[in-house]
């Protein structure tokens, strides 16, 4: 099942390398970590990074509640939410074709205010979990007065496109001939050795959840 195709969800440059499925939307969100939600304000448009996460055809995002971000997002105004994964460079024989193998999920929909405790604390869940699964068991879990002090919105999945980009650069025909490497170059991110806090109680071992390497 697809997302509707609307002016705005339209891919207008390269479109054969638009999808609009929910399977590829869905995907795209789930490896991501970091968002970025464009709001308006006052005429004055801001893009801001943050945590995000994914329920359903719902992205979740939190913060404190003095946030301008969350505050905007509640109000049920416009959102536009993008994630992206990089894969690699791609190099070509000429500057103009280099490129980049990604994936980018593009999401228009409308915020709401998450009031009640048993739904925000799995919002919370979901964002701890997008980051590290098993986390959120092991930690404390928060108190009354720090649920009181975050704020969590969750955005409704109303349209979305993902691009994706994959494969070796494309140079002009006479460029092959050109005594230049060309290729891909990939990118593989991993999580490195973990650095214990210095005020860590002794005999407290690492966690079986933290991965050697995540992609």
């Amino acid at each position: 099942m697809a997302y509707p195709k609307t002016k705005r969800s339209r891919l207008k440059r390269l479109p054969e390398r638009g999808r609009y499925d929910r399977e590829a939307v869905h995907a795209v969100l789930d490896a991501g970590t970091i968002c970025h939600v464009g709001i308006s304000v006052e005429g004055q448009p801001f893009v801001i990074p943050t945590l995000y996460a994914r329920i359903g055809e719902q992205v979740v995002l939190h913060g404190a509640k003095a946030s301008r971000l969350l505050k905007v997002v509640q109000e049920g105004g416009p959102v536009c939410i993008t994630v992206t994964v990089l894969d690699g460079l791609v190099l070509a024989r000429s500057v103009f074709h280099h490129s980049m193998n990604y994936r980018s999920a593009l999401v228009f929909g409308r915020g709401r205010l998450v009031e009640e405790k048993a739904a925000k604390l799995a919002a919370l869940k979901a964002v701890s979990d997008q980051l590290l699964p098993g986390r959120w068991e092991d930690a404390r879990q928060p108190t009354e007065k720090e649920l009181k002090a975050t704020s969590v919105v969750v955005v409704e999945i109303e349209e979305a496109s993902v691009k994706v980009r994959t494969g070796p650069p494309g140079d002009d025909e006479p460029d092959y001939d050109l005594p230049v490497w060309a290729g891909v170059l990939p990118l593989n991110w991993g999580w490195g050795a973990p650095q214990a806090d210095p005020r860590l109680r002794a005999g407290i071992s690492l966690p079986g959840y933290l991965p050697e390497g995540r992609r």
